[in-house]
């Protein structure tokens, strides 16, 4: 009988399933692209801010949306908002050269904040960063100047079309809520 409560006892602990520690959940501080200037902007420094990032493209109807990111970024960047504008050309309305698109937004709306070099945003040539949102929220850039709001925890707090303007009510309050919220 002791023999049959040890093969038990063995058969038990074989078929048991080992624990494996679940591997840590991806932030958006995980990830970077390669800036504008060639070198690499990577999201971990802006660790403990509120982002916004956006596609963005220089040939499109939404374009005028620079104006309100940057305003964003002057008023709410003190009070940990940054904003990070990808240029893309995945909707064909993107120059074809950083140095161009670099040029024309700080001409044109003076932008200051963090650009990406020119990515692609969706599909499966898209960056690690946007395959990331469209794993976590099954939501992909759908046009230009498609928003995703991460909290200062580095979680997806929130995206949005470009239809939503980047001072609109809902964005506003929804980055209000991120700014409020603080780091764990």
């Amino acid at each position: 009988m002791p023999n049959l409560t040890r093969r038990l006892l063995l058969a038990t602990t074989l078929a048991a399933p080992i624990a494996h520690a679940a591997p840590p959940a991806k932030t958006a501080w995980d990830f970077s692209f390669p800036d504008i200037d060639g070198g690499t902007l990577d999201l971990a420094r802006f660790r403990g801010r509120v982002l916004l990032v956006v596609n963005t493209a220089s040939f499109c109807g939404y374009t005028y949306q620079y104006e309100g990111l940057e305003k964003l970024a002057e008023q709410l960047g003190p009070k940990g908002l940054t904003v990070v504008g990808v240029p893309s050309g995945d909707f064909y309305q993107e120059s074809a050269r950083n140095e161009t698109v670099k040029a024309f937004c700080e001409a044109t709306f003076n932008v200051s904040f963090p650009m990406a070099g020119i990515l692609p945003v969706r599909g499966s040539d898209a960056v690690p960063f946007y395959k990331w949102v469209r794993a976590e929220r099954d939501w992909q850039p759908t046009w230009n100047f498609n928003k995703v709001l991460i909290g200062r925890d580095g979680a997806i707090a929130g995206t949005y079309r470009s239809t939503t303007e980047p001072t609109s009510k809902d964005l506003l309050a929804a980055i209000d809520v991120a700014l409020a919220k603080p780091l764990a």
